[in-house]
């Protein structure tokens, strides 16, 4: 993980991207940020790029490629899985069920989005805060 490389945005609702991109930006985050409609497109880029990224944030219900589906093949990746990205969902969608299903493979967190901008402002705050100050196999010291 580098606390400086790009945030992966795996989202295909276009309001919850400028959602994120707004907030991103009113918290001075510098890191880039990619944005991806679906988990195919995500996973071909993480396939093949060399940088680090700081993190991932996915919603869970997309077409082509789910969120769940995309962190099973994360997982079955050995190039990927040893870059151990932080995987946040970060979805509209909050039942138990899918919760569970989430947590079978290794996430690093499940948030259901806030209601008000403020309050996903706040998800947002906590989940940078958190990876900024976490140690990490691949931390850059």
């Amino acid at each position: 993980m580098s606390k400086y490389g790009p945030i992966i945005s795996i989202e295909d609702d276009h309001d919850d991207q400028y959602l994120l991109k707004s907030v991103l930006e009113e918290m001075n985050i510098a890191n880039p940020v990619y944005f991806f409609e679906n988990g195919l497109e995500a996973f071909n880029f993480l396939e093949v790029t060399t940088e680090q990224p700081f993190l991932i944030l996915c919603d869970i219900n997309m077409p082509v490629m789910n969120g769940l589906e995309l962190r099973q093949r994360i997982d079955e990746n050995p190039y990927l899985k040893k870059k151990a990205i932080p995987f946040i969902f970060l979805s509209t969608s909050g039942s138990l069920p899918l919760i569970d299903e989430a947590y079978k493979s290794t996430i690093q967190g499940f948030y259901k989005k806030g209601s008000s901008f403020q309050d996903f402002k706040k998800q947002i705050e906590l989940i940078v805060a958190y990876w900024e100050a976490c140690l990490h196999p691949n931390t850059r010291l």
